[in-house]
């Protein structure tokens, strides 16, 4: 019956109806043995199982013997009546198509006809998918043992399968391999046709290169357009690049090329509902917007290096902008990680100087930490091909965002001047000026209503000028832990003469090398001296580092981070026994969420504590001295929660060496002592601002929990940053109004109050009060510090402990009720 049933179909009118039939007519004996194992599987209820399986096996035993004498011209008609069948007879293909491609191979050199007819049988499998590839991957293989005549011949129908097949629902894991193929075939038979597939069929985004090929086909941008699609790495190869350049010239595809750029970065994403979904995993009834559909993410790459590569300069701004589009999630679209990390790489590419500026703001904007190394990797490329190191190229491509020497920009907006202004390190002002001279900072209503688009400029470039201030800051500040040198030139044009780099730096002290090679510290040089360093305080005597405190404090200067009263950090002679590791930090419960947080905040890495498997072992590393050494703070759940835990114990402190591309454990002595205070300083931070006793609250809690670590270390011993907290006190409070009601005593600052005398812990800032450390719970009000009050550096302890000494020394005029009852209890 499949004989009479294929014999029956109609043969359309390519001719090819003969070598149908005859296929027919030589594999008819297996077509009719297939109808017989189809009447054994209907009939299967009515017989007994042992009896069903037996006669199954035999049967399929001769099918499967059958196969195994086929050969030539036989092999190839079985195979075609195989694929043939599979519409009416899905039961014997599921269980002897697998036979078919065997069939294909043993079939030896096919025909034309024959090859056109395997082909074109392929297409019952258009809706089903795997099967179409797995097919289609037999047909192939017939179409491949032509020879090069008969394959331009079959250039028609290859070209009509393969239309089916770019359109047709194929897993990408499928689809590819096969792909591969039919270009590859259909190359040889036309070398000026692009298939379908190459380029997406319908997408926009393409729609240059589309029209293109279909208005001047020519083997050159034939092969440029292959060349595109060949591209299935983040990074080409020279070759690919020096391929690309040549291709897209002989092609006179550079128009073309820049057009698909500009739609990627500027026109609108594709919705689902009408270019489907992106990807084979994607499903839903909810709609979405997208770049790249996943079977075209490798030309699409290709066009973004092709644009990079003959584009120059014109192609960095649609990179820079598809980088940050594609690689930062938004409301209306999905996140392409793979075409953003192909922008960045394609940016950092460009021999353009705003290449560098644009890779810096897109560094600003993106978060995702893939993309970031990328973006490091890019930036370290452009580097090695200026002859320049990656520090100094960081520093090189700081965007000015058109601010003058002076850190300012202005801006005419009718009868008033708007004036963006980096007014110190960490503040960013927009101003207007009136004709009567008279300044604002909110917008006047005639500049909101006669320049809106202009006022919404500057707001943005305000942001962005606030944005890389910020950056800087945490940058310069990054230098302490290397001892890195720049000549005077250098360091004059790319820091103190830097428009917001600048900002920064004439808040520092540095180090000065003169004509003799002896090094003097200064906040501003003198004469033309030969090198430049940035100070620390670690490699000053003592004598030279109380000099600095007081000039910062007398000079009331305010400095963008902490330097002249950094905390130092030595060995001790219990981690010179250790030799390996420091537990000068080890057993403090703090808060979890905020100690992650604050890994995240000062670039350290960490896995994050969860009940899963790798979880209950905390490890969190910084880098430090350039990215040469790396400081590992080991931490551990403090208690039992069902995702994360809310509080956590910290370990060691270990050190390790980068030895090429790893690291090596370290002893502490071959530590740097620069790179070590800078490491401990930031696990003391850590420590300080998430541990418990820093909450003075807990006690009242009524909790027994974590109470006696709370109790010793809430008034204990100071750290090294307490201690700058103190020399720093001893400093500001003299020139305070309640400097007579306070003095310092050991680690405490006492506060002479009306109703009391008072002890604040220069640590964790919780206070005792006299004749009986009774303790006084005070909480500060959320936004509320020691008002314009005086500070050499930003420390929010310090401010709590000024804010608290002067509610207290005048206690007298408090009004809350839950501090007063307290106060008076013991008074």
């Amino acid at each position: 019956m499949l004989y009479d049933t294929l014999m029956a179909e109609p043969r359309g009118e390519d001719g090819l109806g003969d070598v149908r039939t005859a296929a027919l007519q030589r594999a008819r004996r297996l077509l009719d043995l297939l109808d017989r194992r189809r009447e054994e599987a209907s009939s299967k209820r009515r017989q007994a199982y042992g009896t069903y399986e037996e006669r199954a096996e035999r049967m399929g035993a001769e099918i499967r013997h059958w196969f195994e004498g086929c050969a030539g011209e036989e092999a190839r008609a079985v195979a075609l009546c195989l694929v043939a069948a599979a519409d009416t007879d899905d039961l014997g293909y599921w269980l002897y198509g697998s036979e078919a491609g065997k069939l294909v191979l043993r079939g030896g050199r096919w025909t034309r006809d024959e090859a056109a007819v395997m082909l074109l049988e392929t297409r019952r499998f258009e809706g089903r998918g795997t099967l179409f590839a797995q097919t289609l991957a037999m047909a192939l293989s017939a179409a491949e043992s032509l020879d090069a005549e008969a394959r331009r011949e079959l250039a028609p129908t290859l070209r009509r399968v393969n239309r089916a097949f770019s359109r047709a629902d194929v897993p990408i894991g499928w689809r590819a391999p096969v792909t591969e193929r039919m270009w590859a075939i259909q190359k040889g038979a036309d070398p000026s046709h692009v298939p379908d597939g190459v380029l997406p069929v319908r997408e926009p985004w393409a729609a240059a290169l589309r029209d293109l090929a279909e208005a001047r086909p020519t083997i050159e941008l034939a092969r440029f357009v292959r060349h595109l699609a060949s591209l299935s790495a983040p990074r080409p190869a020279q070759k690919w690049r020096r391929t690309c350049v040549s291709l897209a010239d002989e092609a006179g595809a550079g128009e073309a090329v820049a057009e698909c750029l500009r739609a990627l970065a500027e026109d609108e994403a594709l919705c689902s509902e009408k270019y489907g979904f992106h990807a084979d995993w994607a499903h839903g009834p909810h709609h979405y917007h997208y770049f790249v559909h996943q079977n075209h993410g490798d030309v699409a790459r290709g066009v973004l290096w092709a644009a990079a590569l003959t584009g120059g300069a014109e192609a960095t701004p649609l990179l820079a902008g598809l980088a940050v589009r594609a690689g930062v999630a938004g409301p209306h679209w999905e996140q392409d990680l793979k075409l953003a990390g192909a922008a960045i790489n394609a940016l950092g590419a460009i021999d353009d100087p705003g290449a560098l500026e644009s890779l810096w703001r897109v560094r600003a904007k993106i978060k995702n930490r893939a993309l970031r190394k990328q973006l490091d990797t890019a930036i370290q490329a452009a580097a090695g091909r200026q002859g320049i190191t990656p520090e100094q190229l960081v520093e090189r491509s700081v965007p000015s965002h058109g601010l003058g020497a002076d850190g300012a920009l202005e801006r005419r907006l009718g009868d008033h001047t708007a004036r963006v202004a980096i007014e110190d390190a960490a503040t960013v002002r927009l101003t207007f000026t009136g004709a009567d001279g008279r300044t604002t900072r909110p917008a006047p209503a005639v500049v909101k209503d006669g320049s809106p688009d202009e006022l919404k400029e500057l707001k943005a470039l305000a942001k962005e000028v606030r944005a890389t201030l910020s950056a800087e800051r945490a940058r310069v500040e990054g230098l302490m832990s290397d001892d890195r040198t720049w000549p005077f030139g250098e360091w004059r044009r790319h820091y103190r003469d830097h428009p917001i780099t600048g900002g920064v730096v004439r808040g520092l002290i540095w180090e000065f090398q003169g004509e003799d090679g002896a090094w003097h510290a200064a906040m501003a040089p003198e004469g033309d001296p030969v090198r430049v360093r940035l100070w620390h305080p670690i490699r000053a005597a003592v004598d030279e580092v109380r000099s600095w405190r007081e000039r910062i404090a007398g000079e009331r200067v305010r400095q963008p981070f902490k330097q002249a009263f950094r905390e130092i950090y030595l060995l001790t002679p219990a981690e010179e026994e250790t030799e390996t590791y420091s537990n000068r930090f080890a057993a403090h419960i703090v808060r979890y969420p905020r100690l992650y947080a604050l890994f995240k905040e000062r670039g350290w890495q960490a896995n994050f504590l969860g009940r899963y498997d790798g979880g209950y072992n905390g490890e969190a590393r910084g880098e430090f001295g350039g990215g040469r050494w790396r400081a590992c703070l080991y931490h551990e759940p403090a208690d039992e929660a069902e995702y994360s835990p809310e509080y956590a114990s910290t370990d060691q402190v270990r050190f390790e060496c980068r030895a090429g591309r790893r690291w090596r454990e370290a002893r502490l002595a071959e530590v740097p002592p620069v790179v070590f205070s800078e490491a401990m300083r930031d696990v003391d931070l850590f420590v300080g601002v998430t541990s418990i006793a820093a909450d003075p609250e807990w006690a009242d809690r009524g909790e027994d929990r974590y109470l006696a670590y709370w109790r010793a270390t809430t008034f204990g011993e100071l750290t090294a940053t307490a201690e700058v907290r103190r020399a720093a006190l001893e400093r500001i409070l003299p020139r305070t109004k309640i400097a007579a009601r306070c003095s310092i005593d050991g680690r405490y600052l006492v506060v002479r109050g009306e109703l009391r005398t008072y002890k604040i812990h220069l640590g964790s800032a919780n206070i005792l009060m006299e004749p009986d450390d009774s303790y006084l719970c005070v909480v500060q009000a959320r936004g509320k510090g020691q008002g314009t009050l005086y500070l050499p550096f930003e420390d929010e302890r310090l401010s709590l402990v000024l804010s608290k000494a002067f509610l207290l020394a005048a206690d007298h005029k408090i009004t809350d009720e839950t501090v007063l009852r307290q106060i008076r209890r013991g008074a």
